[in-house]
């Protein structure tokens, strides 16, 4: 018995090598277009400069003007810039005909949906519904609609869309609107995955720990606790007291870890090795 057990997982892993001993690489580079979000700074920026280095067409957008010049600048000629605010339906729909236009026929071989923003850490009860507001706005409802004007897009070249979630996304660490957000994004991501599976499309979600981008800048979010902290009323400050707060953020420690890629799709890559 044990024999042909061990018979199966030999040719189950021959199967499975020969399938992926290309390492999933793909070719004709040369005229796919990448859209991602979020270039300004961080993982979108490195996403960007890689897949242009690749030969990719590569469609990057930036929330500021001075992001979007210095992409260009570190970037060959064939990477092109649009601004774009996530939060902004109108800058989305402008976008999505900018790149309509630039694709034409070819349609949107992949959407890298980066954008995103930390927000506020801190304890429920230190926080306000506007806190959790924003990085919900930005990081689950931006992604949703600029995923929505991209679809058809993305359908017609019977593309690949990777949705950048967290550990967070899992594991909620903090308190805020960032983990609620990002497993808003493991639930679209799963939901999506199911609707694209019919057309073709490949959908898959990325959970980065944590690295040192501008969105896990400590001094920046503690900062932003301090504010939170000095606006407290007092008996919320008497509950938690001083020696609480000095002790910095207990939902976030120094140092990086790996990046856990979470697969719920047929694709075996969130992103194909070239």
């Amino acid at each position: 018995m044990f024999f042909y057990i061990l018979l199966f997982l030999s040719i189950s892993s021959l199967w499975w090598y020969w399938k992926t001993r290309d390492g999933g690489k793909v070719a004709n580079l040369t005229g796919k277009y990448i859209f991602i979000t979020g270039c300004d700074t961080g993982f979108g920026n490195m996403a960007a400069k890689t897949f242009d280095k690749k030969g990719f067409r590569v469609l990057a957008s930036c929330l500021t003007e001075t992001g979007a010049k210095e992409l260009q600048a570190a970037t060959s000629d064939q990477l092109q810039t649009v601004l774009l605010d996530v939060r902004d339906s109108n800058s989305i729909k402008k976008a999505a005909a900018w790149i309509k236009a630039e694709v034409q026929s070819e349609g949107l071989w992949g959407l890298v949906n980066n954008a995103g923003i930390m927000g506020p850490t801190a304890p429920t009860d230190w926080l306000d519904i506007e806190h959790f507001r924003e990085p919900i706005e930005v990081n689950l409802i931006g992604l949703i609609n600029v995923t929505i004007n991209m679809l058809p897009l993305i359908k017609q070249a019977k593309g690949r869309i990777v949705n950048v979630s967290s550990i967070g996304g899992r594991l909620a660490f903090c308190g805020g609107g960032y983990c609620p957000s990002k497993f808003g994004v493991e639930g679209f991501n799963d939901s999506l995955r199911r609707d694209m599976k019919a057309f073709g499309v490949k959908v898959s979600c990325i959970q980065p720990g944590l690295f040192k981008t501008p969105l896990t800048d400590l001094d920046k979010i503690l900062k932003e606790k301090e504010v939170i902290w000095n606006r407290l009323l007092p008996d919320t400050k008497k509950q938690y007291g001083e020696e609480y707060f000095q002790k910095g953020l207990p939902c976030v420690a120094k140092g990086s870890v790996a990046t856990k890629v979470h697969h719920r799709s047929d694709y075996r890559d969130p992103i194909p090795a070239i």
